[in-house]
């Protein structure tokens, strides 16, 4: 019988990305909607910007942020 031990690294587990210009660690693999869910923007009016590209509302649940992403996220508020 072999006793096999699997080492993580936490540094695998998150990587760092610029949300509104500011430095912010997340986990890996983590859907542009899961980051606006996080944030308490699920169903907000929102444009989103990654890397200088507006990604359509359409494409946040499939789009998976890399590390070092700029992200710029901008919220709509209404009044009157």
């Amino acid at each position: 019988m072999y006793n096999v031990t699997l080492s993580l690294s936490i540094s695998n587990l998150i990587m760092n990305i610029f949300l509104n210009g500011d430095t912010k660690q997340i986990e890996n693999n983590l859907l542009l909607s899961e980051l606006i869910e996080q944030l308490g923007f699920a169903g907000k009016r929102l444009a989103v910007e990654i890397n200088k590209e507006i990604v359509p509302k359409s494409e946040h649940g499939s789009y998976t942020i890399q590390d070092g992403d700029r992200i710029e996220i901008v919220h709509a508020i209404g009044g009157g």
